[in-house]
């Protein structure tokens, strides 16, 4: 059962403490939980109108606490014995003292998480935050181009349902305080001077380079479904015949390998100019970006998945367009199949090295993507597996967010969906609206 601890709160209800509850995780150092609608023992009371009271929360939140929370939390919804929940999960950020804002930065307004409760900060530890303050933020760096333009990133958000007014500069942050595009928005335009590098050698080293592409010079999203799409490719199934069994394996889990690539993007320190680079050997394959830990960040703090995002107002566009699922996931799907040691840190850089599938080559036929009858057969089965994975992830995911995190049509997801309840592995509990996948053990 749920206990609450130094990052975790119940509330049984939305009340006027919300705000309070949310600046503490913000200044604690490893974010925190709230969940709305369980009581102090962490047994389900249910939220009514959950919708709407969602949308009271993020208003509040977004409204109410300076300095800017946007891309520091995210809301969703539970079901806990079939009782509705709602859980925001909230980052630690970087501009702290966090505050409510008609209380101001001072102990009335600034809290933190002391065990499982929450106390005004000490105007000492204020101060000493404030002095500390990240002001080197890609929002308050000037674009080195004044001319952007944002059709990509329109088409992005109108795929999800959602349309970007005349206002999105000001409301996704992509300007700087006197009124200039600033680096964010850079990253995310049309046009722009970064590119992000795929690298493939024939062998474990770097000495025979076989490819070397290129994504970029466009919307950082845009880039960024590139380089799954070119590393879903390379990531080829390993299908092993014996009498007893046929089994298929990818080089690399799909979903793990999938969250590294975004955490690689999303993360990088782009104030530098050093965008990431993939690179693709004949036995792993490592994803690089610059930067190291972010600064008061420990490596305890960084496999502890709790989120705290370097760049968090790219991390609520690649939320907003589906890339990113729910704050602080990507790290956990990534442990769930590979433990700390594929992770390297270093001052400046982290690097991600996944080793491929312990296979043996004489012993497998490598099915490539697409190229005839039987390879698209092994594709289906791969795809059929990586689907019953999300599921087992998240009953709850839509055929549109699965369409986007696999990199294929909503058409396709349904074909998937349907062979996978013809096979017998999984069952449609409630509507199709409300309600969930289970899978069945077979």
């Amino acid at each position: 059962m749920l206990q609450e601890n130094s990052r975790t709160e119940f509330k049984s209800e939305l009340n006027d403490k919300l705000e309070k509850e949310v600046v503490a995780f913000l200044n604690n150092k490893e974010g925190g939980i709230l969940y709305i609608g369980l009581d102090d023992i962490g047994s389900p009371i249910g939220v009514p109108e959950l919708d709407s009271t969602q949308l009271k929360i993020a208003d509040r939140i977004k409204n109410n606490i300076l300095p800017s929370t946007m891309g520091l939390f995210d809301i969703v919804t539970e079901e806990i014995d079939n009782i509705p929940i709602i859980k925001i999960l909230i980052s630690s950020g970087l501009e702290k003292p966090y505050y409510i804002k008609k209380q101001g930065m001072s102990p009335n307004g600034c809290f933190m998480r002391i065990g499982t409760s929450t106390q005004p900060m000490p105007t000492p530890l204020i101060d000493n935050y404030y002095s500390k303050r990240l002001h080197n933020t890609l929002r308050n760096i000037t674009s080195p181009r004044q001319d952007l333009t944002f059709a990509q990133l329109k088409i992005y958000y109108q795929e999800r349902g959602m349309e970007l007014n005349d206002k999105f500069v000001n409301s996704l942050e992509l300007l700087t305080p006197d009124g200039k595009y600033n680096y964010v928005a850079y990253l995310l335009a049309d046009e722009n001077g970064i590119s992000v590098k795929v690298a493939k050698y024939a062998g474990k080293d770097k000495v025979d380079l076989i490819e070397n592409e290129e994504y970029g010079y466009c919307s950082l999203i845009k880039a960024t479904y590139q380089v799954l799409e070119k590393l879903k490719i390379e990531n080829v199934t390993r299908t092993k015949v014996t009498t007893a069994q046929r089994t298929e394996t990818n080089l690399v889990a799909p979903i793990p390998m999938r969250e590294a690539v975004i955490n690689t993007i999303v993360h990088s320190d782009f104030t530098r100019e050093i965008p990431p680079v993939f690179e693709i050997f004949s036995d792993r394959m490592i994803f690089t970006s610059y930067g190291g830990l972010i600064p008061g960040q420990s490596e305890e703090d960084f496999f502890s998945c709790s989120s705290m995002p370097r760049n968090r107002e790219l991390m609520r566009v690649f939320k907003d367009v589906g890339l990113v699922e729910q704050l602080g996931s990507g790290m956990s799907r990534i442990l769930k199949v590979y433990d700390k040691s594929i992770f390297h840190i270093s001052e400046h850089f982290i690097k991600v090295e996944i080793p491929f599938s312990t296979e043996q080559k004489e012993d497998t036929n490598i099915i490539a993507n697409g190229n005839d009858v039987g390879n698209d057969i092994g594709n289906e089965k791969s795809e059929e597996m990586e689907t019953l994975e999300i599921l087992k992830e998240n009953p709850f995911v839509t055929a549109k967010q699965m369409a986007k995190q696999m990199s294929i049509s909503p058409r396709k997801v349904a074909r998937l969906i349907k062979a996978l309840k013809e096979e017998g592995k999984i069952v449609r509990v409630g509507s199709d609206r409300k309600g969930y996948w289970e899978i069945k053990d077979l």
